[in-house]
């Protein structure tokens, strides 16, 4: 059963109205796959039935917000045209398992948006411009919402490119049946809700996407109802399942530091990350040289009496494992720095006012005059390591790389092979990268209510194939990847062995950039791609 709303929101600026309509029959049609095919058969009212239309089609009324394009680049782009920006805010009704549709159903949300023209003479309004291409979106994670599309940078780019946009809240995620400790304790007992959490992982996400694709195209002529993907991280690894599994519903693929490795486990993958992990807390240290004794100084107060010593707000710990977590910001631009203290207090980052992280420079001088870490700087460390607020990320992010076997705690295992990672070493403490520990489901508050479901996950050992690489061999959707030498998350040469791997895959390779290129070199990087796609490069 799928099943699409446009949201009815109410004490804001409307314009527009409507109805759509989408038939039992036409969703039959759409099957993606059989096992979609048959989730398929029955199509629910959502909100009325029109008698005007036949057989009873569903008839979903949807209204529409306009937000000011000019007001939104005034805080990011100011070079850019002003023009106007229409969000359209959507639910669909998807299985929660595709090859189980009785198993019931998930709630997914997103948010489309596209320019608006307003010609001095309405008449003149082209209706060709009403069925403009799709752009989906596919944010990195897994486990994290996506923006709403005025806040994004590459928002404008796509638009102006002939797009429209749609950013996907991933299954879990946002406003789509997110995932929770509460939540998930409404599913039954924990080996239910393990089982449950094995229904979001990348291959249910393009499953969803292809749902959502027929039903946005639904009324477009067959030859324009294929869509563009554009993933980021985590995102360009559903890219990659999406190319495996539905290559038919696709006509372009950009990919953003996501070219996953074609793995079956994820140890060889820690083996790699750890390494580069290891080169950016060098580049750290020789940044801040002075940093290496307030590191230790901060290490031995939240060692003092244990992994207990510091309490957080949300009633879990800071103990000296959580703070070398720290380490997941070296892969970003500024990272170092923020990390340091070298950022102002407040930033502008994609038009939202964040809480520069400002911690080990704030933290050593706190120890110099009292002795203790205050409330303030507590709460900065405790929310630059977002875990408790997107437990998807900690309890599904190694499985990500699991096809037939079970992770078991890869990153923890490989970790022993890095001894430079222990905090007794003698020698400069050093930060993690992204890797989840099973002691995460003791230190975080809400992790630490589904260390059980945690461990069950860990342990499944038959996971289905995320990936087809005789698909993939045999690839005709075009496909375009910037990939970064210096990349933390996304080892580089499994990234171009996954290039080689799928055929017409051509690669933006930069050591110039970082792995969130698309927010902090946005310019640089989309037309380093979309030069690829334009075919221009001699």
């Amino acid at each position: 059963m799928l099943r699409q709303r446009l949201s009815n929101l109410h004490n804001l600026p409307w314009r527009g109205g409507g109805c759509h309509c989408l038939s039992p029959t036409r969703l039959a049609d759409w099957g993606v796959g059989r096992e979609l095919g048959a989730s398929l058969q029955t199509l629910k009212t959502l909100i009325h039935h029109d008698s005007s239309c036949k057989d009873h089609r569903a008839a979903v009324s949807h209204r529409t917000r306009y937000l000011s394009w000019d007001e939104r680049i005034e805080a990011s782009e100011p070079d850019h045209d002003p023009g106007k920006l229409r969000i359209t805010e959507h639910f669909f009704e998807v299985p929660r398992d595709y090859s189980k549709p009785s198993a019931g159903t998930l709630k997914l949300f997103a948010r489309s948006a596209r320019k608006v023209d307003n010609p001095a003479d309405p008449s003149e309004q082209d209706d060709k411009k009403k069925q403009l291409p799709w752009m989906l979106y596919l944010q990195g994670g897994p486990g994290f919402e996506c923006r709403s599309p005025q806040n994004s940078a590459y928002t404008s780019a796509i638009l102006d490119r002939g797009y429209q946009l749609l950013c996907l809240d991933q299954r879990g995620t946002g406003l789509s049946t997110p995932i929770s400790a509460s939540t998930l304790g409404l599913r039954g007992d924990d080996p239910v809700q393990a089982n449950y959490l094995k229904s979001f992982r990348a291959d249910s996400i393009v499953k969803d996407c292809e749902a959502i694709r027929k039903a946005l195209t639904a009324d477009y002529p067959r030859e324009k109802q294929k869509w563009s993907i554009m993933g980021q991280s985590f995102g360009g690894f559903c890219c990659t399942t999406y190319l495996s599994m539905f290559p038919e519903g696709l006509r372009e693929a950009f990919v953003f530091g996501g070219l996953p490795p074609l793995v079956k486990s994820p140890d060889q993958v820690y083996e790699r990350l750890y390494k580069k992990v290891i080169q950016r807390n060098e580049a750290y240290y020789q940044k801040y040289p002075e940093d290496i004794e307030r590191v230790k100084q901060i290490v031995r107060l939240l060692q003092r009496f244990g992994n207990n010593t510091v309490r957080v707000t949300s009633d879990g710990f800071l103990s000296a494992r959580r703070f070398q977590q720290l380490g997941l910001n070296f892969g970003f631009h500024g990272g170092l720095d923020e990390v340091h203290g070298k950022l102002p207090a407040f930033e502008c980052v994609e038009n939202m006012l964040i809480a520069g992280a400002d911690i080990v420079l704030r933290a050593s001088n706190e120890l110099a005059q009292f002795g203790h870490l205050t409330r303030q700087t507590v709460n900065k460390i405790e929310q630059s390591l977002p875990f408790d607020d997107h437990v998807i990320y900690s309890i599904l992010h190694e499985s990500i790389y699991c096809q037939g076997s079970a992770s078991n705690w890869a990153a923890h295992r490989v970790r022993n092979l890095y001894p430079e990672f222990n905090l007794s070493s003698g020698g400069p403490v050093y930060f993690t990268g992204e890797m989840v520990y099973p002691w995460m489901f003791e230190d975080y508050a809400e992790l630490r209510k589904l260390e059980t479901q945690a461990n069950l996950v860990a342990a499944v050992d038959d996971w289905p194939p995320l990936y087809d690489e005789d698909q993939l061999a045999r690839n005709e959707v075009p496909v375009y990847a910037a990939v970064y030498m210096d990349d933390m998350y996304v080892d580089y040469e499994f990234a171009m062995e996954t290039a080689k791997k799928t055929r017409g895959c051509k690669v933006f390779v930069t050591n110039a950039m970082y792995h969130d290129a698309v927010r902090s070199k946005m310019d640089e990087v989309f037309k380093g791609v979309f030069t690829l796609r334009d075919d221009v490069i001699d």
